[in-house]
């Protein structure tokens, strides 16, 4: 794959987020607009493939950079071998979520030599925006919010046997835990009604609702688990420990 002369690679933070959502338009349009074509390319019988977001909006799936170490971080080797083994749906959210990761990297890869402010600004601007995997399951994730103060509620943890397992947890008042909330509940991972002959759990950050098969949680595990965190708002809190983590200062 041929690289940007080093002339031409960003150096502001304007031009790396310009950058990043050209790389970002790119991957989504692979897994949105253009999902057939890309499916079609990531034959599991190939060699490992890499989902590329090229900054002037276009995508690529193809071998990783032969060069070692790459001149810019690479992104998820492999991502065809799965194909075939998942849902559909699944696959695309799973390359959508790594695609996420790829993309704060090249970022802040990009932006190695800025100090905390221009890092900040640059986080604060990419995170203003829809990730790839919110985009392409067309979610809008709950956002943090800084006004909740002491309102709370008890979120649940339901057992396919139909007990409650509560957490308390921030969030707006007037909630209830009547049975009939549970019965326009979608999973947030496939999208199938709720059963309660079914084991799902719920997200204690987002407050979605899962299948267990869907997010490989048992009932067994799931009691021992005081917190529970689903694949997307696990990514979205690794991102933001990355952001802390290069905003740390040497003494």
């Amino acid at each position: 794959m041929e690289m940007p002369p080093i002339s031409s690679t960003p150096r502001t933070v304007e031009e790396i987020f310009k950058d990043y959502c050209g790389r970002r338009n790119g991957i989504i349009r692979a897994l949105t607009q253009e999902v057939d074509e890309f499916y079609s390319l990531c034959d599991p019988e190939k060699e490992n493939l890499c989902l590329y977001g090229h900054p002037n909006n276009t995508w690529e799936a193809t071998l990783p950079a032969e060069e070692v170490p790459p001149e810019l971080p690479e992104p998820a080797l492999g991502i065809n071998f799965a194909r075939d083994g998942m849902n559909r749906r699944d696959w695309l959210s799973l390359v959508a979520v790594h695609s996420d990761s790829w993309l704060l990297s090249v970022a802040f890869y990009l932006g190695a030599r800025f100090n905390g402010n221009d890092r900040k600004r640059l986080f604060s601007m990419i995170n203003d925006l829809p990730t790839v995997f919110e985009t392409v399951t067309d979610r809008k994730l709950a956002r943090e919010k800084s006004d909740s103060g002491s309102k709370s509620r008890q979120a649940t943890k339901r057992l396919s046997d139909g007990q409650i397992k509560n957490n308390t947890k921030p969030t707006d008042e007037g909630y209830g835990d009547d049975e009939d909330e549970h019965s326009e509940t979608l999973c947030g991972t496939c999208g199938g009604n709720y059963n309660s002959s079914e084991f799902w759990i719920g997200c204690d950050v987002c407050e979605r609702w899962f299948h267990g098969k869907c997010v490989k949680i048992t009932p067994a595990k799931a009691e021992s688990i005081k917190q529970y965190k689903c694949p997307s708002c696990s990514s979205k809190r690794g991102r933001q420990d990355f952001l802390e983590m290069l905003t740390w200062k040497m003494p």
